[in-house]
């Protein structure tokens, strides 16, 4: 059985195991590969096992490559492989589920608290010199917030939202969510609410929620505009969901008061990306999904469920 890992380099950079694929097949790995059709076809080559993180896998490629005979996406995302073209083939699609809820939850914080506390640009100040030069014991670059009091709206109530929930009670926070079904609430003291409200009421707004055809560009001016002066939006989840131009717009002018986002609507971010000439936005390159725990939670799983197709006992197949 051969199996071809077409980008690997961003789940395992060297510090995890392949081993457990080995035991499964032969076992070809590129660290990452051009979204060329051509290029991906010859490494395909005659595998049919191609494990995938963020290679497009078209339509035109799945219907070409003719072995092909199970996908395994290495994320919780599975929108790089055209999931309509794999049913046709009976190619069953796999994605990771849940392995990164309490990273990604933990890194929705890690920006927010950025945002709240400024540690960054202190810390940053301090090792410039400017403390050694203050008149005070203490001073402000800029204005800092309490969370205590402030209300959260979380925007899709699955693991990742719910485990941001409970978090957010951790600081006093007041929980509100919208889910696109009703959702029991996980936690006392959360409570649902439609999008319209959430948005008129919450200091905070999170993302949490994959990016489809009906969410691309939620936050658009038309969802910022309902929203409160001052708003904070937080979005760990996809960069589609965003109409960044309209985000940067909202920042410039104060609507929106900051911003913290993991992903962007191109990646790596584009140097025309409005967001990088945004005020009070705060960037990082992807990285909520990536402690070392939870890549190997997202490998362990991988293996098992590739060990599950090869006993006909698949599982965790979104098609």
């Amino acid at each position: 059985m051969k199996i071809i890992v077409l980008d690997g380099h961003g789940l395992n950079p060297g510090d995890l195991s392949w081993a457990g694929f080995e035991k499964l097949g032969e076992v070809t790995i590129y660290d990452r590969t051009p979204q060329n059709e051509q290029t991906i076809l010859e490494r395909i080559g005659d595998a049919e096992i191609v494990l995938v993180n963020k290679v497009i896998l078209s339509a035109e490629v799945i219907e070409k490559a003719s072995h092909l005979k199970y996908i395994g996406v290495n994320a919780t995302g599975f929108n790089v492989v055209d999931i309509e073209a794999a049913r046709k083939r009976n190619i069953p699609v796999t994605n990771i589920p849940t392995y990164g809820t309490d990273a990604v939850a933990q890194f929705t914080f890690a920006l927010l608290l950025e945002i709240a506390s400024r540690v960054g640009l202190h810390d940053h100040s301090v090792h410039q010199g400017d403390w050694q030069k203050s008149l005070d014991f203490t001073y402000f670059l800029a204005p800092t917030l309490e969370l205590s009091g402030k209300t959260i709206g979380i925007i899709g109530y699955g693991a990742i939202g719910q485990a941001v929930a409970k978090i957010a009670h951790g600081f006093s926070m007041e929980v509100i969510y919208y889910n696109h079904r009703e959702k029991t609430p996980k936690n006392i003291g959360d409570r649902q609410v439609s999008l319209a409200e959430l948005y008129s009421k919450a200091d905070i707004v999170s993302l949490h929620i994959p990016q489809t055809p009906e969410t691309t560009q939620m936050i658009n001016t038309a969802a910022i505009d309902q929203m409160k002066n001052d708003v904070i939006v937080i979005n760990t989840a996809r960069g589609g969901l965003l109409d960044e131009q309209a985000v940067t717009e909202a920042l410039n002018t104060g609507k929106i008061s900051a911003l913290g986002v993991d992903v962007v609507s191109s990646e790596p971010i584009q140097a025309d990306n409005p967001l990088l000439k945004a005020k009070n936005a705060v960037i990082t390159p992807h990285i909520a999904w990536s402690p070392t725990e939870a890549r190997k939670r997202l490998m362990d799983i991988a293996v098992d469920n590739l060990d599950n197709f090869l006993k006909d006992t698949p599982k965790n197949v979104v098609n």
